[in-house]
């Protein structure tokens, strides 16, 4: 397909761990009656928020806001794989390298402490060193 594509990301969100899972990527941005049962298949419940709610999905629009203005707009998405792939990256990247404000500065997973205080500052990169993570090698 030639031209510009809107798809659309839908995600679910651990409130209580922060931790995102992305359920898929469509270009059909409707949630149907078949999602709905597909969700209750899986032992969720669905939520119906009214619309222009902006307090009720204050969680959904921060990870929104972040996904955003940390990657997708600094890079121009070449097709499905290219996106599904910087989003990829970009939740590995949030849920084990990036500090959380709202957790108490710390990682979701990974590290909770240096791994010595004399060892050598490392830089590990994603998406071609558009997202880095700096820690310190074990002695």
């Amino acid at each position: 397909m030639l031209g510009l594509v809107r798809y659309h990301v839908p995600f679910v969100i651990d409130i209580g761990s922060r931790m995102v899972e992305v359920v898929g990527l469509v270009r059909d941005p409707l949630y149907t009656k078949e999602f709905r049962q597909m969700l209750r298949g899986a032992g969720l419940k669905p939520l119906l928020l009214a619309a222009r709610s902006p307090n009720l999905n204050a969680y959904a629009e921060r990870l929104v806001l972040s996904i955003k203005s940390e990657c997708l707009d600094r890079i121009v998405p070449l097709g499905e794989r290219h996106l599904r792939r910087a989003i990829v990256e970009y939740l590995a990247h949030c849920h084990g390298e990036r500090n959380h404000q709202g957790l108490g500065n710390v990682l979701f997973t990974g590290l909770t402490e240096p791994a010595n205080e004399n060892g050598r500052v490392q830089r590990r990169e994603r998406l071609g060193g558009l997202l880095n993570f700096y820690h310190r090698t074990a002695a």
